[in-house]
């Protein structure tokens, strides 16, 4: 058996090698040790488990204490005298003595290959450099890996393969599985953080027979049985809202998935998570304070601190965060004062400022895009923007002293929205006013604009009490705190396009 000295100076698969270890597998076969039909493995302890408990050991110091372990082999010497093994914690060597790699253990070590899992019983001793080891008694090999690890996926070469394949990427990249680790320690943080604050988990569905919630363009999918079109849902507000209002709790949140059927690019995926609340007789203002407390909790978690790295800024969602007006924000980096203009005025004035607008654009889409344009590329710490306009607010409540502006505020950190919050509309006369006004812009053409939903406009008329409600994107929430430059690095199975038919990964 060739030598391999580890994972990093493997050779690349050649033509053969798929071919050579399926040859091994069926060497093992014929022994009578059929991998894929190995019982289960009672592991006595992780990899990290026998670091800690035996941290005491002199160099040179043995014992007798007999251990069970399992992994991955990740490198390998001396023929197979030395592995390192690897769980889903650490590192650990394990050695098995020549004469057994040559003598008893010999049909099991020469099948032996980089990437296959095998369970290990031994003692416990720590060798004259130091190194916590395992010395083998037992191999047991309980599956066998037909691909070698992806050494050469590393990096920024071949990176959609990555993304393709995660499974390889997290066998071979730490940094990946800390990532997915630390996202899926967010999404629990927040989960328990709620549940402190007396919220109530619930779920909602996934299939709607009217978008709703936000202004976004569906998925489309078809019932069968129905013979009905379906949404894949941009957001579950509405169906939250309802169940406020039915009096199942005053606070209810939900964590998952939404679809929006939208471009790709490094802060966006077509499938993605949020955590959604509502909170029955709050407004906006106790959602500002929900959403400090709740960021700067998870991100102790994630990092220790409420201060991250994130590229060449430390971002600090220490609260309070800032707060200013959409308004105020324009005029301050963009030197343009919208404040009461009519909608053709408006849209002259941010076409003198270099800015392309629609001509049936209103004074709501104008603040909009002059935003987006001026002061979204500037806004790096936490920043709540506050006082939209009411025109892409459909579902908030109306400031009382100007109509033209919503109770409503987004989170913005590093130019990304990672928050979005309102006081709740409760009235249905306006709130089936502005579902036609919205309807109207999307007989015009606007595709992502909101339908008429009869079915919570009769919820509303149930009797909607004063509510605040709050989402925050937890796909971008992760990105800043494990400073990953795309969404991709922190979902699992990112959304990627189907190789062609014939076309080979390299």
């Amino acid at each position: 058996m060739t030598d391999q000295t580890s994972a990093h100076t493997a050779a690349p698969a050649a033509s053969g090698e798929r071919a050579n270890r399926e040859a091994k597998l069926q060497q093992l076969r014929q022994l009578g040790l059929d991998p894929y039909k190995a019982p289960k493995f009672p592991k006595s302890h992780k990899n990290a488990a026998v670091h800690e408990r035996y941290a005491h050991l002199q160099p040179d110091e043995r014992t007798e204490d007999e251990v069970a372990v399992a992994g991955r082999i990740m490198a390998m010497r001396n023929s197979g005298m030395f592995i390192d093994l690897v769980d889903d914690t650490v590192k650990l060597q394990i050695y098995t003595a020549k004469e057994d790699v040559q003598g008893r253990l010999a049909p099991i070590m020469k099948a032996l290959d980089l990437g296959d899992i095998i369970g290990v019983k031994g003692t416990v001793r720590r060798t004259k450099r130091g190194e916590i080891t395992v010395d083998t008694k037992e191999i047991v090999v309980l599956a066998k890996a037909l691909e070698p690890p992806p050494e050469k996926w590393h990096g920024l070469k071949n990176v959609e393969q990555r993304y393709r394949h995660r499974e390889y990427d997290l066998i071979s990249n730490e940094e990946s599985r800390q990532t997915l680790r630390t996202r899926f320690r967010v999404i629990q943080g927040m989960r328990q953080f709620l549940s402190d604050e007396g919220f109530l988990e619930v779920e909602t569905p996934m299939l709607h027979s009217i978008p709703g919630g936000a202004i976004a363009r569906p998925f489309i999918t078809h019932h069968n049985a129905l013979d009905i079109p379906l949404y894949m849902r941009i957001a579950p507000e509405l169906h939250l809202k309802r169940l406020v209002i039915g009096g199942l709790s005053e606070k209810v949140f939900e964590i998952n998935r939404c679809f929006r059927n939208e471009g790709i690019s490094p802060r966006h995926n077509p499938e993605f998570t949020t955590m959604e609340l509502y909170q029955a007789y709050a407004d906006y203002r106790d959602m500002m304070d929900i959403t400090e407390r709740a960021i700067a909790h998870v991100a102790k978690i994630a990092t220790g601190s409420t201060k991250v790295k994130f590229g060449d800024h430390e971002i600090d969602f220490t609260p309070p965060f800032r707060r200013a007006s959409m308004l105020d924000l324009i005029k301050e980096h963009g030197n343009i004062d919208l404040n009461g203009l009519d909608d053709s005025t408006a849209r002259e004035a941010a076409r003198k400022a270099g800015i392309e607008i629609d001509d049936k654009a209103n004074w709501g889409k104008v603040v909009e895009a002059c935003f987006e344009h001026f002061v979204e590329p500037n806004l790096i710490q936490p920043t709540h923007v506050v006082a939209l306009p009411k025109a892409i607010s459909p579902l908030a409540k109306a400031n009382p002293e100007n109509p033209e502006i919503a109770e409503r505020f987004e989170t913005f950190c590093n130019t990304w929205e990672i928050a979005n919050a309102f006081s709740e509309l409760a009235d249905p006369q306006e709130q089936r006013a502005r579902f036609e006004e919205q309807q109207s812009q999307r007989d015009d053409g606007d595709e992502e604009a909101h339908r008429v939903d009869e079915d919570f406009l009769k919820a509303q008329s149930a009797g909607m009490m004063p509510m605040g409600g709050l989402g925050i994107g937890i796909d971008r929430l992760v990105m800043l705190l494990t400073n990953s430059q795309t969404i991709r690095e922190v979902i699992a199975f990112p959304t990627l396009r189907p190789r062609a038919v014939g076309e080979t990964e390299e």
